[in-house]
C-alpha cells in the first residue's frame, strides 16, 4: 500500500510540474518557469523524500521534450536530468534529516550551487561548443549559466515557504 501511495504522490508532482512548464513556457520567461520547476523538485523531495524527488527530477525533461515543452536540442535532456538529479540530492543530503530552518536554507543555497554546477560544466562548458559546435553568442550558454541559480535558489525559497502550509493542511486530524 506505502509503494501505491509513493506512486501516486510522485505522479501528482511530475503532473503538476508538467502543468505549470505548459501554463509558463509560452511566456518565454525563464526566470518563471524555471522557478517554478525548482520549487516541484523542491516540494517533491520535501514532502515525498529523496526518491520521489530524484524521479520527479530526472523524468521531468523528458516529459517536457516529449509534450513540446521541453529544450530544443534533445542532446541535453541528460544534462538537465542530471542537474535536477543533483539539486535533489544535494538538497536532501543536506537538509533533510535537519528541520531548524538554517539547515533548510543551507541545503536549498547548496542544492542551487550544485545544479547550476552540473548544468554549466555539462551544457555551456561541454556540449554546447563540442557537440552542437554552437557560437559563443547563443543563447544557450545564457541560459544554462547564472539563470540555473537564481531560479534553482527561488524555486528553493519558494518551497520553504509553502512546505509548511502543505504538511499543516493535510496532516489528519484524530
Amino acid at each position: 500500500m506505502k509503494k501505491i501511495l509513493w506512486i501516486t504522490q510522485t505522479a501528482v508532482m511530475i503532473a503538476l510540474l508538467i502543468v505549470f512548464q505548459a501554463t509558463t513556457a509560452p511566456l518565454g520567461n525563464q526566470f518563471v518557469t524555471g522557478s517554478l520547476v525548482n520549487m516541484m523538485l523542491f516540494v517533491s523531495t520535501m514532502l515525498f523524500g529523496l526518491y520521489s524527488g530524484l524521479a520527479v527530477a530526472v523524468l521531468s525533461p523528458f516529459f517536457a521534450f516529449m509534450f513540446g515543452i521541453g529544450p530544443a536540442f534533445p542532446v541535453i535532456i541528460p544534462f538537465i536530468a542530471l542537474g535536477n538529479g543533483a539539486l535533489v540530492l544535494v538538497y536532501h543530503l543536506v537538509a533533510s534529516k535537519r528541520a531548524r530552518m538554517p539547515f533548510q536554507i543551507a541545503g536549498v543555497a547548496a542544492a542551487s550551487v550544485a545544479k547550476f554546477g552540473v548544468l554549466y560544466v555539462g551544457i555551456v562548458l561541454i556540449v554546447a561548443p563540442r557537440i552542437l559546435a554552437l557560437p559563443p553568442a547563443a543563447p544557450i550558454y545564457w541560459m544554462f549559466s547564472i539563470p540555473q541559480l537564481i531560479t534553482a535558489a527561488i524555486g528553493g525559497a519558494v518551497a520553504l515557504v509553502i512546505v509548511p502550509m502543505i504538511r499543516l493542511a493535510t496532516k489528519k486530524k484524530n
